[in-house]
């Protein structure tokens, strides 16, 4: 049995790379071709990756036929192995899996008297500072929470840039800062007034609102809200 030669991606003109233009542009500028080659890495012989996924999308008219397209279906198609077609129908399935599930929700805030208890047994034995950030929907619930950064909170470190950038990646319409003091007293430095107000300024320029900064201490907590050193709104 002659063994079949391969045309991999890498040997197509650079200008046509799906690979590289999907660094370049991001998938959503791709077309389904170039994302089907992307998904396929090799051609076969005499025929390149991109040949084959365009006959492989004019084999099935209509992408919503792929939902349920066999393996036997897609090894009718020329460059299309059994290794292949069940890499393909696995990326389907995995596909239609993360369009069915939902945005995880770890429960809705209430109060900053809610999150601090939850917070003050996570972090108030921790022997440096670690800022956590919750991100909230509308709805005020909990879709994502991080630990932003270790280590001392001053502005050159905890940057607010980094901070927006996951409420932007989550979708966050609010969200709640905190973070613990080692030495148990949880009353803010200058350095968290001033970080805490910046963040407001942030937020309001982002359209993202930075409903409080908690800082934790020996089972206790103080609301930078409640104690009224957020800036005046």
């Amino acid at each position: 049995m002659i063994k079949e030669e391969k045309l991999f991606i890498r040997e197509m003109p650079e200008d046509c790379l799906p690979r590289e233009r999907l660094e370049g542009v991001g998938e959503k500028a791709l077309s389904n071709q170039e994302l089907l080659a992307i998904l396929l890495r090799t051609g076969s012989k005499n025929t390149n990756v991109m040949e084959v996924a365009s006959k492989f999308l004019n084999y099935f008219n209509h992408l919503y036929e792929l939902k349920n397209a066999t393996l036997t279906e897609m090894m009718e198609i020329k460059g299309i192995g059994r290794i292949k077609a069940i890499e393909l129908r696995a990326a389907i399935e995995f596909g239609y899996r993360i369009q069915q599930s939902t945005q995880l929700k770890l429960g809705k805030v209430s109060s900053s008297y809610q999150i601090a208890q939850n917070l003050i047994y996570e972090l108030q034995d921790f022997q440096q500072e670690h800022l956590v950030c919750l991100y909230l929907n509308t709805k005020n619930e909990v879709i994502k929470q991080e630990t932003v950064f270790k280590g001392s909170l001053n502005q050159s470190v905890a940057h607010p840039r980094e901070i927006f950038r996951s409420a932007v990646k989550y979708s966050a319409a609010r969200l709640i800062l905190a973070h613990n003091h080692p030495s148990g007293n949880p009353t803010p430095s200058e350095s968290d007034i001033h970080f805490t107000q910046r963040m407001q300024e942030c937020g309001k320029m982002m359209g993202i609102e930075v409903l409080d900064h908690i800082i934790i201490g020996a089972q206790v907590y103080i609301s930078m809200r409640e104690e009224n050193f957020f800036a005046a709104e």
